[in-house]
């Protein structure tokens, strides 16, 4: 058995290669935000009741 096998080493952790964990929960809150369908309009006065009365202009 060759000496560099007789030496057990520690195994490495696993890491993203410069990914950080700001930029890693930033994307994932994009592609949430991209993949939601856009709110509904909310509902508005009927358009007699918008405006009764008009402004006179300056």
């Amino acid at each position: 058995m060759p000496a560099t096998e007789s030496q057990a080493q520690p195994p490495r952790p696993f890491t993203l290669a410069g990914v950080t964990m700001r930029e890693l929960l930033a994307s994932c809150a994009a592609a949430e935000a991209v993949s939601r369908p856009p709110r509904a309009p909310e509902p508005e006065a009927a358009p007699q009741e918008r405006r009764t009365e008009h402004r006179e202009a300056a």
